[in-house]
């Protein structure tokens, strides 16, 4: 990239912070590492003078372009660079042609592909005959789930390397370089500072152009607290694709703040998901679900109460719908919790389908007809209302079956009462039974 903008004759003052931040060597990349470090995936690949092919998975701004690049350096190989976006079969032949014809010549190929997950599967196949016979080493960037998106033959011969989120170390220390070939400091009060780094979502490349905002808008000796901030880069929207990673990533993590009882950490999942404009119809249909998965009959009352706040967002739109939201997730999280009726209906539906052709037993049958009657329908069956107590004690599985448990309630929440009186009707089962 330094040698794009060099060539293009833009002045180095001119370039964006974030290019002129590029880390000129493995060992300046930060964040990463698990790869980079001694014992690393890469530093042993490195050592080993040899690469094979790689799937770079992770966010953006992590580094998984830079260090294609170095890579090719460290080891000698010829650097190609393509995006999936703006490719298609005829530039990827052109590509592989060149990359022979180097090949031919003694030097093998490092082919980078941007985003690679946007090739279709054909596409993505055609990688494989360039990889097998040694044209091309193959290094993939992308942002989504590589099980998801890329092919089998093609994972089957490339490596997986993952990409992290920088933590706030990691952003904190490319500030304080930014700092340094500024020859300033960034002009943030401490929560100001911590905010910035908060709002880049773990991306190098966004925390510099934050940064370089800020620089830009500072007056002379002016310095930004929290508001100021937010006002001068005009906050920065979250990572965020409602039809990726992210999108599910959240709402997994919203999900298990609710079955885990912790309404902070809900909430904040709700904050952001809402923040980044995620259908609130989605969000209600989750709450619902998680009140009927991860609380069930501990707390009646949670389908109930997560019903009405689909239903009040509805009513009353955005943003003061999201309350209602909020006020779901703060009770969901906060309710006694129980999977109990979410087992038994897994069991119950597993045990139909595999004694699917068994008939109920004749005497709980009714008998339309003459003939029915005949052979026995409907014979024996007491009418629970009729016994003592409304309850009959009778078997109602099929009888090749037996009976089966399959709801076991805890003893936590109304659940407690329900277990109260389910051991009460087996009692009165046993004894009935006995008669």
């Amino acid at each position: 990239m330094n040698e794009l903008f060099a060539s293009a004759g833009i002045p180095e003052s001119q370039r964006p912070l974030a290019d002129r931040l590029r880390p000129q060597s493995i060992a300046e990349i930060s964040g990463q590492e698990h790869l980079t470090g001694p014992d690393g995936a890469l530093t042993r690949m490195i050592e080993a003078g040899s690469l094979g092919s790689m799937i770079f998975w992770g966010p953006p701004g992590t580094g998984k372009t830079t260090m294609a690049r170095l890579l090719s350096n460290e080891t000698e190989l010829h650097f190609e660079q393509i995006s999936a976006v703006f490719s298609g079969v005829a530039d990827l032949k052109k590509v592989f042609e060149a990359a022979r014809f180097r090949r031919g010549q003694g030097r093998q190929t490092l082919l980078f592909v941007d985003e690679i997950h946007r090739f279709n599967r054909s596409q993505q196949d055609s990688f494989l005959p360039v990889m097998e016979d040694g044209t091309i080493v193959l290094v993939g960037a992308t942002t989504e789930n590589p099980s998801f998106e890329l092919n089998a033959a093609l994972l089957s011969r490339a490596r997986v390397l993952v990409f992290k989120s920088h933590d706030e170390a990691s952003l904190e220390e490319l500030l304080r370089r930014a700092e340094a070939l500024m020859g300033k400091p960034l002009p943030l009060d401490e929560n100001a500072r911590a905010s910035l780094i908060g709002m880049a979502d773990g991306d190098g490349r966004a925390v510099l152009t934050l940064a370089e905002e800020v620089w830009r808008a500072a007056r002379e000796s002016e310095v930004f607290d929290t508001e100021g901030l937010i006002r001068v880069v005009q906050r920065r929207a979250p990572i965020y694709d409602k039809g990726q990673d992210g999108h599910y990533n959240l709402i997994s993590a919203l999900h298990k703040s609710v079955r885990g009882s912790d309404p902070d950490a809900a909430l904040y999942y709700l904050s952001r998901m809402l923040d980044a404009g995620e259908d609130p119809l989605f969000l209600g249909r989750r709450l619902v679900r998680m009140a009927v998965e991860d609380i069930g009959l501990a707390d009646p009352q949670a389908l109930v109460i997560a019903n009405a706040a689909k239903d009040a967002y509805d009513f009353l739109g955005s943003p003061e719908g999201e309350l209602a939201f909020a006020q779901a997730v703060v009770y969901l999280a906060t309710a006694p919790k129980s999977n109990a009726v979410y087992t038994a209906f897994k069991a119950a539906t597993l045990a139909a389908k595999q004694n699917g052709s068994l008939l109920p037993p004749k005497h709980i049958l009714n008998a339309p007809t003459k003939l029915m009657t005949s052979e026995g329908y409907g014979d024996g069956y007491r009418y629970d209302h009729d016994e003592p107590d409304a309850f009959s004690g009778q078997d109602y599985f099929p009888e090749k079956m037996g009976r089966r448990q399959f709801y076991q309630p805890p003893d936590r929440g109304f659940e407690r009462e329900i277990n109260k009186r389910l051991d009460y009707w087996a009692k009165l089962r046993q004894e009935r039974q006995k008669k």
